[in-house]
């Protein structure tokens, strides 16, 4: 699979000075980390789940959650297990027969031969991951980790002693990915102390986590808060001061740091303001603005645009999402702009290696090689996956393309 894989490749070489790279379940987990994304969630309880996920997949997802925890009832947790284990047999049937040729890539509009996105369960308890590894049989090679809510140290040690059974057990490689979202990380006067024990736990576990993840809406319901749409999640002071703590301890860039995947956006309402100065701006778009707004006017996402912009800013990358017009937008501002990358790489450069200040190819800003090289090596992580645009290519373009396909 690949990020704008869904896209013909004549469209992709118009777009892109550098491709996003093809990638695997299998690939190194530091590259998938980066690769993850928008994280699409589903009810686990979904009876054409199968279908849903191919057709996520042939629309652009790499990565999605089957949930079992707060997205069902507690009623419905039996069955919806039994319809995972359905489903993920369905799934391996279908990648495992001979069937119809291989989807070409950019045809959207089919869900044959299209690539499975990496598939994570979020399950309520730990002894959920044995049982459903166990239960799963040979469809367990369609999975790739379990995402474990409500984690601390306590707590996040059962879940990823599991985990480290269950893959013994079935022989391949699953990836954790924690959520940060109880109330003790919260709260003041607890927070260093299960941030500190937080750290312990994914650090002994290294190799399995793959990226931690924050639960924002636990975080606003403890104190009654929901923000609206115009407002991000660093508008709510007490939320955006749990995440800088969050990355401060965990997100650090020697070494010791985690992928921290950005907090969802909750909106996907009607509404007649998206992107329009964006599309009266861009002369890529020029005379297509009007057959443009239909596709693209769809949602207010004026805020899940700022704060995606302000997830990066903040040191996160991903972003989980509970709709699938939210994938788009994700991942058109994840792409590494020309700018960008000439930047990264004249920091990089072999000849730059005992530091300096040198001045922008771009002529607009001084580039100082020590301070900004972290920030130069996470640019080429991400733009190995997500690709580096041409010079006189932006956001809208990136959009557009991949919703009008």
């Amino acid at each position: 699979m690949r990020h704008f894989g869904h896209i013909s490749p004549t469209a992709r070489e118009g777009l892109f000075y550098k491709e996003p790279c093809a990638f695997t379940a299998e690939s190194p987990a530091r590259m998938l980390s980066v690769a993850l994304g928008a994280t699409l969630y589903s009810p686990a309880t979904r009876p054409s789940l199968a279908d849903d996920v191919l057709k996520q997949a042939a629309r652009g997802v790499v990565s999605m959650v089957l949930c079992l925890e707060d997205s069902i009832d507690d009623a419905e947790v039996i069955d919806a297990e039994a319809n995972l284990i359905r489903q993920f047999a369905e799934l391996a049937a279908r990648e495992a027969a001979p069937g119809p040729a291989p989807r070409h890539e950019g045809d959207a509009g089919s869900t044959a031969g299209a690539d499975v996105p990496l598939l994570f369960i979020r399950v309520r308890e730990p002894d959920q991951i044995t049982d459903l590894v166990r239960r799963l049989g040979d469809s367990v090679r369609m999975l790739s980790g379990f995402v474990l809510p409500k984690f601390t140290e306590e707590r996040g040690r059962n879940f990823l002693e599991a985990l480290a059974e269950a893959e013994t057990a079935c022989g391949r490689r699953l990836f954790a990915m924690p959520v940060l979202e109880s109330p003790e990380l919260l709260h003041l006067e607890t927070r260093g102390d299960i941030l500190r024990g937080i750290a312990r736990s994914v650090d002994k576990y290294r190799d399995r986590v793959l990226a931690l993840r924050l639960g924002v809406t636990d975080f606003c319901s403890a104190y009654g808060l929901r923000r609206a749409p115009d407002m991000t999640a660093y508008d709510v002071h007490i939320v955006a001061s749990v995440i800088a703590d969050v990355v401060n301890v965990l997100g650090r860039a020697d070494g010791s740091g985690f992928t921290i995947t950005g907090p969802v956006w909750e909106y996907f309402r009607r509404q007649e303001r998206m992107f329009k100065p964006q599309l009266r701006r861009s002369p890529f778009l020029e005379g297509r603005a009007e057959e443009l707004r239909t596709a693209l006017i769809q949602h207010d996402m004026d805020g899940l645009l700022r704060e995606i912009e302000l997830d990066r800013a903040n040191g996160l990358l991903g972003k989980t999402c509970i709709h699938p017009s939210h994938v788009a937008p994700v991942h058109a501002l994840s792409v590494v702009s020309h700018e960008e990358f000439t930047d990264a790489q004249d920091i990089l450069s072999p000849e730059r290696g005992g530091g300096g200040v040198l001045r922008s190819a771009y002529t607009n800003k001084m580039n100082e090689v020590k301070p900004h090289r972290a920030w130069a090596e996470r640019t080429l992580q991400r733009a190995e996956v997500f690709g580096v645009a041409r010079e006189d290519v932006g956001f809208v373009d990136l959009l557009a393309a991949g919703l009008t396909n």
